[in-house]
């Protein structure tokens, strides 16, 4: 490994260490398949804890712009495919919460509210949820790309009040080599879950359950 540097490495370093000269005896298109070859054996097979959910400041900025009143975080369920791990080139992203991604969403919730002042573990208004789509893609060489879809459900009194689905997409640039490619798409993840979120908490019909 490239003295005095710790994993993960960039292709350009582990290239330039294992081979210095790659003109003279291996070209350049080899190191680097050489290079991915290597990446894709190190994280196959291996499960992954994706990265905690990172609040949205924006979001937080929007709930506390909004007039509705504090609000419980309810159950999050899901549709069995959108509950399983994420697949990343051999490798599978797991949710730090329960190993379940409709808690991941549930977590999120959570936080963003609590930021805002507006989570109230007594509150008469409940809002729960079903993730229905989680489709997660970091086997492209340039691009990365994420999509979510969940039904969003708000009760006061138990009366339903709201019951919409929420759809949100993301792309980001990829890597042809895995080790720089991964951690990437695993950073990317909160980002879906942020703009899913931030298309509920600027939904005027949401805003107006909660009063």
């Amino acid at each position: 490994m490239p003295p005095g540097k710790d994993p993960p490495f960039t292709q350009e370093e582990w290239i330039n260490y294992h081979y210095p000269n790659p003109g003279s005896h291996f070209s350049m298109r080899h190191a680097k398949i050489v290079f991915a070859f290597l990446s894709a054996i190190a994280l196959s097979a291996c499960s992954t804890v994706a990265p905690p959910y990172t609040p949205s400041m924006d979001n937080v900025q929007t709930l506390k712009n909004s007039a509705g009143s504090q609000a419980k975080v309810g159950v999050f369920t899901a549709q069995k495919k959108a509950d399983a791990p994420l697949s990343m080139r051999g490798s599978s992203l797991a949710s730090p919460y329960e190993k379940s991604y409709s808690v991941y969403v549930a977590e999120a919730l959570k936080q963003e509210l609590s930021l805002a002042n507006k989570l109230a573990p007594d509150a008469d208004i409940e809002i729960s949820g079903t993730l229905l789509q989680n489709e997660f893609d970091a086997s492209g060489f340039s691009t990365g790309t994420a999509m979510l879809e969940a039904r969003f459900i708000v009760k006061k009194a138990g009366e339903v009040r709201y019951d919409q689905v929420k759809t949100a997409s993301h792309e980001w640039p990829s890597s042809f080599a895995g080790a720089i490619a991964l951690p990437r798409a695993m950073q990317e993840y909160t980002v879906v879950v942020q703009k899913l979120l931030a298309q509920l908490y600027q939904d005027k019909d949401f805003n107006n359950s909660l009063q």
